[in-house]
């Protein structure tokens, strides 16, 4: 009797030692987390967290706007893990993770976004893309001579045809490309320098200097692959104009820097999708 309970004692043992084990198993599997990569700059973070919470993957805390952050995050029932990247380099990552969200003008190299993002922003005004000057050179010709150029029919058209919705116009009531109260004769010979990043806004504005040039006014287009020095040369004078960011971005760039740029045109948006990555659709998430 004495053996016949120490058997079945052991083997309860055996039992009590394998369950918690089977457990951990199970969940290691329910666990197992979904990696999405997005901009580590803070306005873009929060584009891309607000386009995951309006997808209904995560939900932020009440207040978490344009400066959202992870930590702002209070209901995660995807169990998601958030890869915070240099925006320009999230396309070449995009095969290491589940998902990623990418701005549109960092897509477009590679990527359709009308067609391969999984989930597109909308439109939003708040983060249509600007020329932007510093402060108190708003008025000069020069800049007002880009101003009507990038305000102008042809760029309107170029980005509708070219970008096929991935890059949307916000110029209202397009014209001519010409400031009628310019003295053009007087600006014949001169340049306009400004930082671009390469792609759409480089491309946006080879259209525009075509216009210029109709006046014998060169715009010389100097091409960046960053956010922070095209808004320094801008700053200590190096060149006249800037044209890769949003009113968000600038406005959290000046208080970081101390730096004295505005916005004197909202030219175009560029939504925010998320691609897939080791995940080609969105039943991961679901």
């Amino acid at each position: 009797m004495k053996k016949t309970l120490k058997a079945v004692l052991a083997a309860l043992l055996v039992v009590c030692l394998l369950l918690p084990l089977a457990a951990c198993g199970n969940n290691a599997t329910t666990e197992t987390k979904l990696k999405i990569a997005i901009p580590n700059d803070t306005t873009n973070e929060a584009r891309a967290l607000l386009l995951l919470q309006d997808q209904g993957y995560i939900k932020l805390k009440d207040g978490a706007g344009i400066t959202a952050t992870v930590l702002d995050i209070v209901e995660n029932p995807k169990n998601i893990e958030f890869s915070e990247v240099e925006a320009a380099q999230l396309p070449n990552l995009l095969p290491d993770v589940d998902y990623a969200v990418i701005n549109s003008n960092y897509a477009i190299s590679a990527l359709n976004p009308t067609k391969d993002a999984l989930a597109l922003e909308g439109s939003s005004s708040a983060y249509a893309n600007i020329l932007a000057v510093k402060e108190g050179n708003e008025n000069e010709p020069l800049v007002k001579a880009l101003i009507a150029a990038l305000s102008s029919k042809q760029v309107a058209d170029y980005i509708t045809e070219k970008y096929d919705g991935s890059v949307v116009s916000v110029v209202e009531n397009p014209g001519d490309g010409y400031d009628a109260d310019l003295d053009y004769t007087a600006l014949a010979g001169l340049t306009i320098s400004v930082a671009a990043s390469p792609a759409p806004h480089a491309e946006i504005l080879a259209v525009a200097k075509e216009i210029l040039a109709a006046k014998d006014i060169t715009l010389d287009i100097q091409e960046y692959s960053d956010y922070v020095i095209p808004n320094n040369v801008v700053e200590d004078g190096t060149v006249l104009a800037n044209y890769f960011q949003h009113t968000p971005y600038l406005d959290d760039f000046n208080a970081e820097n101390g730096t004295h740029i505005v916005s004197v045109l909202s030219v175009h948006v560029e939504p925010l999708g998320l691609y897939g990555g080791k995940q080609s659709t969105l039943d991961a998430l679901k």
